[in-house]
């Protein structure tokens, strides 16, 4: 995930999701993810102090600021390189299991009072987003 002052989601030239300030999270669903990962990782995402407070420590999640986060399904986060020059995804969860499992983290994100935005399940997009500061947090289940 990234801290951004701004983010877009653009599909075939429609802009499909948009943010401002707030958290712009790439979201990667392994074989191995269930609902239990999905609601915590949310609970994560929500509660993580990644915003400064007024002396300029990260000391405010997004739930304290009321920033928006803009979630992207994002599969080839899963991808294993150590072998050979392409990487592979078998550890990826197929989209029948992945779709569910990204729709359900959007909900437990709203849920806990935190406005979402999304990409398109399955399309190719384009995303354009402004990173603020840079800060860029990956979070592992």
């Amino acid at each position: 995930m990234q801290r951004v002052s701004r983010a877009r989601v653009v599909v075939d030239g429609v802009v499909v999701g948009e943010i401002g300030p707030g958290l712009s999270v790439l979201l990667g669903v392994s074989a191995s993810d269930d609902d239990a990962v999905s609601d915590r990782l949310a609970g994560r995402v929500a509660r993580l102090r990644v915003f400064e407070n007024a002396g300029g420590k990260f000391d405010r999640s997004l739930l304290d600021t009321g920033g928006k986060a803009l979630v992207v399904s994002q599969f080839t986060l899963i991808a294993d390189t150590t072998k050979g020059n392409r990487p592979s995804f078998a550890a990826a969860a197929r989209p029948e299991q992945a779709q569910p499992l990204y729709e359900r983290f959007c909900g437990a994100l709203r849920e806990l009072g935190v406005k979402v935005e999304t990409g398109s399940f399955g399309t190719r997009m384009e995303v354009e987003l402004t990173n603020d500061g840079p800060v860029t947090i990956v979070l592992e289940t």
